[in-house]
């Protein structure tokens, strides 16, 4: 994961690394200067009782330009290690979401709406929490090589102190890290399923609080937050047995180096100058040895984010396109040809379902709860693939028709709205290019929504609430049946699109959609019977299968079980 951090931005890297390798050479240069102002300025100073002023100067204007040398290092080493990070984790959040926005609705079901935040948000930031450190380690290994070998020209003696010493840091590094990573995987898993509870808490706030499920909602929340403790917990601890240890080896190379470098310089083996640099420079290492600690305690967590993020990027069930288009621009004809469909793991949804909606004609889709009428109407536009047989515009099959093409084409307006925090304007158009106000009203004109809209305090320019908390359901519908309309689709499905607006508004609705202003052929999953009456054909499914088509009249004629389900229908409606 280093690696392929590394080779996404070599540049800042290298920047960063050398700031940081800089400022550990200067630690050294800076213990050697210390040891040499010590042994031949401070000590024959004390000796002789006066010291010159010109030696004073040389010191002075020697230390400030090492302490400017490292200002400039340390600026070099964060800047580049910051931006790095930071443009690392802004790439991989444009990555992960590009990759749901590309991956089929079954995926998007088969995963909580919490765990998809936490994978683009959270997880990606743990995956890039070793770089800012990074760099810095690096410089440290620098240093502690350089460091090595300075002791070894200084004293032999002193310098087994050091090898001693640095492989013992990297031992328990390692260790830590063997033992922190299962800890830090819980922890991230943990985060993730806090988010999927609280964000379904949120999202259904309204059930909750209707049917008095707060405080049971409290204590499904609380059990996870309660592990998510307990795993925070368990990583401190560690990290709190682990931090000690890291920082109180330097000192104790420190004190080893004064003892051995005592007898050394009784012995005359060494000098004041030698002795103190050595002290010294084990007494700075401590710091600069902590970054390779805070990039081993970083990797666990990291690992755990990289393998969460990699997961959605590497997952499959893409939907391939061609590069064909569908000529002309009146409206297409739809054809189903022996189309079969199951959801993973399940019996089959669809067997064999073939039909055909003539261009610029309106074909309703009738059936009891669970006859496969949303998954054509999902196989229609595309948003998943049959599994055997196939689904064509004008004779072309979807898989064949590129992104745009297939986009440009058709609509389709769901059963449960959506409506984004924006204005009217805003969630009609889209910022799609050629739709502007006129387009935006002619839309509105065809879903019975002008007037409304019209009423509202400032028209097109109202702020609508997320998900529409202003306006009702029926509006809501009314609005996204506007939105689709606005892209002038040559093919519309509506699936029980129209449900929550009244029999009288759908009628008209459906009397605007046929009229030759609307150019498009509409393919709708309709209960009502009105609804029905004013298709040019109806398919009537049962248990997946296409068990008659025919006119609403002839069909209430000849198939009892279509007549009996739209009289319950009407039925159901009137009560």
């Amino acid at each position: 994961m280093l690696g392929h951090a590394i080779r996404t931005e070599p540049r800042l890297f290298v920047i960063s690394s050398i700031g940081s390798s800089l400022f550990g050479g200067l630690i050294i240069a800076n213990s050697y200067v210390v040891g040499f102002v010590t042994g031949h300025i401070v000590v024959p100073a004390f000796a002789a009782g006066s010291v010159r002023t010109a030696s004073l100067a040389l010191v002075v204007a020697v230390l400030v330009g090492i302490s400017a040398l490292r200002v400039a290092s340390i600026f070099g080493r964060r800047l580049g290690a910051g931006y790095m990070q930071f443009r690392l984790q802004a790439r991989y959040r444009r990555a992960v979401t590009r990759r749901y926005l590309s991956l089929p609705p079954a995926w998007h079901q088969r995963h909580a709406t919490g765990t998809l935040l936490s994978n683009a948000n959270s997880d990606v930031e743990a995956s890039f929490g070793p770089i800012a450190p990074l760099p810095f380690a690096v410089g440290t290994i620098v240093m502690i090589f350089g460091a090595v070998a300075a002791l070894f020209l200084t004293d032999w003696v002193l310098a087994l102190v050091g090898v001693a010493l640095f492989p013992t840091l990297f031992a328990l590094n390692l260790a830590y890290s063997r033992r922190m990573s299962p800890r830090q995987i819980h922890a991230q898993r943990m985060r993730a399923q806090v988010s999927a509870v609280a964000h379904e808490s949120f999202d259904g706030a309204l059930v909750v609080k209707t049917m008095g499920r707060e405080a049971d909602e409290s204590r499904r929340f609380g059990v996870h937050v309660d592990e998510l403790r307990n795993a925070l917990i368990s990583v401190g601890r560690l990290r709190g047995i682990f931090d000690p240890l890291m920082d109180s080896l330097p000192s104790l190379g420190t004190l080893a180096v004064l003892l051995l470098g005592t007898w050394r310089l009784q012995s005359g083996a060494i000098g004041v100058s030698e002795l103190v640099s050595v002290a010294f420079l084990f007494t700075v290492l401590a710091f600069p040895v902590r970054a390779i600690g805070w990039v081993v305690g970083e990797l666990p967590r990291s690992v755990a984010g990289w393998e969460r993020v990699q997961a959605v990027l590497s997952a499959e069930g893409d939907l391939e396109y061609g590069q064909g288009t569908v000529p002309g621009d009146g409206p297409v004809e739809l054809r189903f040809e022996r189309v079969g469909y199951r959801y993973a793991g399940g019996p089959p949804v669809l067997d064999e379902v073939t039909f055909t909606v003539p261009a610029g004609q309106t074909v309703a889709l009738v059936g009891a709860t669970g006859s496969g009428k949303s998954t054509i109407a999902a196989l229609a536009v595309r948003l998943v693939d049959p599994e055997s047989g196939h689904v064509a515009l004008d004779g072309m099959k979807l898989p064949d028709l590129s992104g745009a093409a297939l986009a440009g084409t058709t609509a389709v307006v769901p059963q449960i709205p959506f409506v984004f925090d924006d204005t009217v304007r805003g969630n009609i158009a889209l910022d799609r290019p050629g739709i502007g106000d006129d387009e935006v009203r002619r839309a509105l004109r065809l879903a019975q929504a002008e007037k409304f809209v019209g009423e509202l305090p400032a028209g097109l320019d109202t702020e609508v609430g997320e998900r529409g908390t202003s306006l009702s359901g029926g509006q809501r519908q009314r609005l996204t049946l506007a939105r689709a309309l606005a892209g002038r689709p040559r093919l519309l499905v509506l699936d029980d699109a129209t449900s929550a607006v009244d029999p009288r508004v759908e009628a008209a609705i459906l009397g605007a959609l046929r009229q030759r202003d609307a150019g498009t052929s509409i393919l709708v999953v309709a209960y009502r019977r009105a609804t029905i009456a004013l298709a040019d054909q109806v398919v009537y499914l049962h248990q997946g299968r296409v068990v008659a088509t025919g006119t609403h009249t002839e069909l209430m004629a000849s198939h009892p079980g279509y007549r009996d389900l739209v009289t319950a229908y009407e039925k159901a409606e009137n009560r």
